[in-house]
């Protein structure tokens, strides 16, 4: 018998949700995610139950317990269930009727083997019991201890259900998949059959799931299969990953930033493609910019922040195949403090206008030029 564990299992918050449903005379079963991160003893960040339960009759059991339940989903079968200021994704058991690669029109369930066979990887379609008991009903157990990212059943099949399954792909084998093993040869082949799906994506989904894959402690291994796979031109065309793998080595470890990484591969400017928001647009446009620059470290760190001048001095790092050179972090650290020693009013009435912001700006030149050492004094004499 496998069995998970937890403080997110056994918190009073998770038990009294599985006793409004269980008490109602309706299974419930954690499922997916939770169960998947607690066998790898990874931590859990969200629970979600699966239930023979329909949405309205979960609403009903919400109220009548003094939970809170919202409809977040509802349509679709999910309904939010809030204990204890936690929130509860419960969703009914589905099977689907038809799809179009994008989106599912479902029908509710009774029968969880029908709900496990709807979802994407084996190791998705896992459950647990209450005491955390493990159901396995497609051998995602096994899939799981070998690291192994497969495709329920047909990988054809399941692709064509919903097309983003294809970056899911990838994205799930950089979080959990052994990249010593290299990837599932029937999935790689059905992806090569289907690339054309991408194209009918979202950005926002494609630019989601490429963030995700991108925040794994190494998704160079991924990102180089879908390279080999096609993929990365579909949604990313002119995209380089050659020095993908040396940024992550020189990261060490400093957390995963998605933007940093999505600047080495380079390309055009990606927030269309993957519909970044205006200041992750903003960061990787200057990141690009200061790449291929020769500011020192301190100076970067002065313009653009401690955080900002590092990631310029790994992705230079990275391109040119060398550690970064010195203290990156101290003298980024150092540079960010600086405040330039003169203010407009110091040369003013004598200055005024075009002729006032030119004179800071090469005073500011000045000073930079100095290593931050020269003097307000020395700089208004």
């Amino acid at each position: 018998m496998t069995q998970v564990s937890g403080d997110w299992l056994t918190a009073d918050a998770t038990q009294s949700v599985m006793d409004m449903l269980t008490g109602g005379g309706f299974q419930a079963y954690f499922v997916g995610g939770c169960v998947r991160n607690a066998l790898l003893e990874i931590p859990v960040n969200d629970i979600d139950i699966a239930t023979d339960a329909l949405p309205a009759r979960v609403m009903e059991l919400a109220q009548a317990a003094g939970l809170k339940a919202i409809g977040t989903g509802i349509e679709h079968g999910t309904v939010t269930v809030v204990s204890d200021g936690a929130p509860y994704e419960i969703t009914t058991y589905r099977r689907d009727l038809e799809t179009d690669g994008r989106r599912a029109v479902v029908a509710f369930s009774g029968d969880m083997a029908e709900d496990a066979a709807r979802r994407d990887f084996t190791m998705n379609a896992l459950y647990a019991d209450r005491r955390g008991v493990v159901l396995d009903p497609l051998g995602g157990l096994e899939d799981l201890k070998n690291r192994r990212v497969r495709f329920i059943d047909d990988a054809n099949a399941r692709i064509r259900e919903d097309y983003l399954r294809i970056l899911r792909f990838f994205r799930f084998h950089a979080w959990y998949g052994d990249p010593g093993e290299g990837l599932d040869s029937a999935a790689l082949a059905a992806i090569g059959e289907n690339l054309d799906g991408l194209a009918g994506l979202s950005k926002e989904r494609v630019g989601s799931e490429i963030r995700k894959l991108l925040a794994a402690a190494d998704p160079a291994p991924a990102v180089g299969a879908m390279v080999q796979a096609g993929v990365l031109g579909h949604v990313l065309p002119g995209a380089d990953a050659r020095f993908l793998a040396l940024l992550v080595h020189f990261e060490g470890a400093r957390a995963a930033d998605p933007i940093r990484r999505l600047a080495v591969l380079g390309g055009p400017d990606p927030s269309k493609k993957l519909r970044l928001s205006r200041a992750d647009g903003r960061q990787w446009n200057m990141l690009r910019a200061e790449m291929a620059g020769t500011l020192p470290v301190a100076v970067l760190g002065y313009r653009h922040g401690a955080k900002s001048a590092v990631d310029v001095a790994l992705l230079r790092a990275a391109i040119f195949e060398q550690a970064p050179a010195g203290e990156v972090d101290e003298q980024a650290a150092r540079g960010a403090v600086q405040v330039f020693p003169v203010a407009a009013a110091d040369l003013m009435p004598g200055l005024q206008g075009v002729a006032l912001g030119a004179r800071l700006k090469e005073l500011e030149l000045q000073w930079v030029a100095s290593d931050f050492s020269l003097t307000k004094a020395h700089l208004l004499d």
